[in-house]
């Protein structure tokens, strides 16, 4: 059984999402952040960082969503594995995790490379609705949530877009996406 280590606020609800897609039964384990439960010794034995969220599968320990989310996509998802997808998967995770992330949360960043970021985001979803393959994958799952936290927490409005308006709802409507959304506050 998974164990997967998460707490309000955290990045712990895209990793919940992308369980939920994948229909893998999990043990969620919510951890008070304020309590600082992150710092105590048995979990730093899973994150020495101790940063959630972090995963247990069997004595296998992986931390870090985006780390987390390429190990469960390689893993358990049905996708053929090659080089060009497993890198392109790779390539949306991190540009979600180290570029739309800190373009979003970051005041002085989101004035610079958000009108950049999302015309040309917008443009690719015009031409499909998935960012790889013909189907959600772990880089939907990546891009999608903090599009959604960006509405979400920085009251980011994406009406100029209407390509990504229209993924985000698409996305929204999963059963996975509302459990995981609405389980926890973003």
């Amino acid at each position: 059984m998974i164990k997967f280590y998460g707490g309000t606020r955290t990045r712990a609800t895209i990793v919940r999402w992308y369980l939920e897609e994948l229909g893998l039964p999990y043990e969620y384990i919510s951890l008070d952040l304020q309590a600082e439960e992150h710092r105590k010794p048995e979990f730093l034995a899973i994150n020495p960082m101790g940063k959630v969220p972090a995963l247990e599968d069997g004595d296998y320990k992986i931390w870090e969503s985006g780390a987390i989310l390429l190990y469960l996509a390689e893993k358990y998802s049905k996708i053929p594995s090659n080089a060009e997808i497993s890198s392109t998967l790779a390539q949306w995770v991190i540009f979600a995790n180290a570029t739309l992330a800190l373009s979003i949360f970051l005041e002085d960043r989101r004035e610079r490379e958000l009108p950049k970021l999302l015309p040309a985001l917008d443009k690719i979803l015009q031409q499909k609705s998935f960012l790889c393959e013909d189907r959600l994958t772990v880089a939907d799952i990546a891009v999608g949530s903090y599009l959604h936290y960006g509405r979400q927490m920085a009251t980011l409005d994406l009406s100029a877009y209407p390509a990504i308006v229209s993924y985000l709802e698409q996305l929204s409507k999963s059963e996975a996406f509302q459990k995981a959304f609405n389980s926890d506050p973003v």
